[in-house]
């Protein structure tokens, strides 16, 4: 196997931008991990709190997280994109910049579900808590309009989250009552949940998450789903209608 060397993007919330590399571990070259087959390292992150301003936020971002990994972006092999679900506007700006940019320098571009890596995310900050998550599980966000973007996982033995079924969008109520994580998790929130508890993965996903996801996919010969952003609803927004005669 290849080093893979990735830029991972998401704007299905906020800003959120990582590079990871990857290598065979039999090379002595898989970083943290050593004897690891094939083990991802994240080498930069960046989150940029404000929902407003993806467009501004986004490119000074990708600059630099790249500056703070020591990387190239002409080394870059692979650019991949959470491709939500989430609102139109932020969401597109993310994508197309992932579009773009793979263009340019001539490299692979594929995406991953914006609530695959809220999973992934959640299942991580368990394992490091020292309380792996076991059985199944909702990866939720804010979808607006009092509604959430869900899907429903089941997380295996080595506590990765495999998607059962998703994604959806709709009223809380129509979440399945199993523990839910990430920032849709409040909208969920049933009686007796207590009002005090955090969910995992509360602030979204871990931008190193999703490239780590990404890379292993890419090393299990796992194809990437297609850049599109996956909407679910209609935006807002209409064009105006023509004017009469």
């Amino acid at each position: 196997m290849s080093t893979v060397l990735l830029l991972a993007i998401d704007t299905s919330t906020t800003v959120r931008v990582a590079v990871a590399r990857a290598a065979d571990g039999s090379a002595g070259d898989a970083g943290d991990a050593g004897d690891a087959a094939w083990a991802p390292r994240v080498l930069a992150r960046r989150v940029e709190v404000d929902a407003r301003r993806h467009v501004e936020l986004l490119v000074p971002a990708v600059a630099g997280v790249l500056e703070a990994a020591q990387v190239d972006r002409r080394d870059l092999t692979h650019v991949v994109v959470g491709t939500g679900p989430a609102p139109f506007t932020g969401l597109r700006v993310g994508v197309a910049t992932a579009q773009v940019l793979a263009e340019a320098l001539g490299i692979a571009v594929g995406g991953v579900s914006s609530l695959d890596a809220v999973a992934a995310t959640a299942a991580d900050e368990a394992a490091r808590a020292g309380a792996p998550l076991h059985g199944e599980l909702v990866a939720a966000t804010d979808a607006k309009r009092r509604e959430v973007h869900w899907a429903r996982y089941a997380v295996d033995a080595a506590g990765e989250p495999r998607l059962l079924d998703g994604p959806h969008v709709g009223p809380p109520g129509a979440v399945p009552p199993v523990r839910v994580v990430g920032p849709g998790a409040a909208l969920c929130r049933r009686d007796g949940d207590g009002a005090d508890a955090r969910a995992l993965a509360a602030d979204g996903l871990d931008p190193g998450v999703l490239a780590v996801l990404a890379a292993r996919r890419i090393a299990a010969s796992t194809p990437l789903g297609p850049a599109v952003p996956c909407y679910l609803r209609r935006p807002d927004a209409r064009p105006l209608a023509d004017p009469a005669p």
